[in-house]
Formats: C-alpha cells, sequence, structure tokens
C-alpha cells in the first residue's frame, strides 16, 4: 500500500532521526572502548571495534534504501533492520561499559529474515535438522561443544553470511537459513545451565 505525502514524510523523517542518533551512539561507544578497553580488554575491543563499524556500514545502506521506500511493506522491512540493528548495538554497548544487557525482545530469525531481506518470502527450510550431531556439524563445531560456544559460532556464521555483509548478495541465504536451523535445533536440545551437553549414543 502507497503512502501519502504527509506519512511518507514523517517515517523518513523519524527514520532518519533514529538513525542519527544510533550513529553518533555508536561513535561515542567506539571512543569509550578505545579509553577504557585497549589496555585491560584488547581482545574484546577488537571485536566490538568490528560490530561496531558493521553497524556503521549497515546504517549506511539503510539510509540509502530509506530515500527509495515508497509504500507501506518497503517501510516496514527497513524499519525491521533498523530494529534489529539497534539491538546489536546494546549487545557491543553493554559489553564495552560491562553493564547487564537491557531485556531484549525475541527476534524471530525466520520473520527478520522475511522482512529485511528485500522482498518476497523465503522458502523455509525446516526439518532437514534430524540429530543434535548433524546440527553440530551444520555449525562446524565438534558435538558435545558447550552452548556458549555454539552461540558464538552461530553469530560469527551468521554475520559473514547476511546480505548487509555481503554487499546485497543474497546468494548465501540457502546456507544461513541451515545454520539458522542447526543453531534453533541445538538450543532445544541444549540447556544452557548444563556443564556438560548431551551427547548422542
Amino acid at each position: 500500500m502507497a503512502f501519502d505525502a504527509a506519512k511518507h514524510a514523517r517515517f523518513r523523517a523519524q527514520m532518519a532521526k533514529r538513525i542519527a542518533e544510533l550513529k553518533g551512539k555508536t561513535e561515542d561507544s567506539l571512543d569509550f572502548a578505545m579509553d577504557h578497553m585497549m589496555q585491560d580488554r584488547v581482545d574484546s575491543y577488537f571485536k566490538v571495534e568490528e560490530g561496531l563499524e558493521e553497524i556503521d556500514r549497515t546504517l549506511a545502506l539503510i539510509e540509502e534504501e530509506l530515500v527509495a521506500i515508497q509504500d507501506q511493506s518497503g517501510a516496514f522491512r527497513l524499519q525491521s533492520r533498523l530494529e534489529f540493528v539497534e539491538d546489536r548495538f546494546e549487545e557491543f554497548d553493554s559489553e564495552i561499559r560491562q553493564r547487564p544487557k537491557r531485556r531484549r525482545r525475541r527476534i524471530n530469525f525466520a520473520d527478520f529474515f522475511k522482512t529485511a531481506g528485500g522482498g518476497g518470502e523465503i522458502p523455509a527450510a525446516r526439518g532437514e535438522i534430524g540429530s543434535v550431531s548433524e546440527a553440530y556439524a551444520v555449525l562446524g563445531l565438534e558435538l558435545g561443544t558447550a552452548m556458549a560456544q555454539v552461540t558464538a559460532a552461530f553469530r560469527q556464521r551468521a554475520k559473514k553470511l547476511h546480505p548487509d555483509a555481503r554487499k546485497g548478495d543474497r546468494s548465501a541465504e540457502p546456507e544461513l537459513r541451515r545454520i539458522i536451523e542447526a543453531y534453533q535445533y541445538l538450543k532445544e536440545q541444549l540447556s544452557v545451565s548444563m556443564t556438560e551437553p548431551p551427547r548422542e549414543v
């Protein structure tokens, strides 16, 4: 459904304001990280620096797409992407400032890639992962790897395969969907509180 002129102008102004605010916060967080992390937490610094630079690149892409938005479905997709980036920033900022992470809404990855991936529905790749060992293999991990390492590996792979990190190239989406399914399968099977994840016989 097309925007009327007034709604279109309001949406663009609100989005532009949020983007500008997040850019400012990202720059402040990077300065804070350089001042407080370089000596004691250098490995963490390089990780958050890379993450904040990725956020900055994604915001530039969203700004470019904002100019071309003409209808409500496009606006919804772009707003979903910005919300996802805002949540990512909160994760990095929490790590930089060593404060508890804010309680975030749960992100349904299927919905995210449907709305943020640039258009039509992405066919679901459900039911392909049939065992814990297969899920570990898809993520390139050894059977029995703890859930914390599973999450870290998933985030690293997903970040590399996401279209925003590939200059809009969506050719890796089948692999991205598969690692999402593997991660969700392991989340259901493993408990974070366990000291030793279950191993298959």
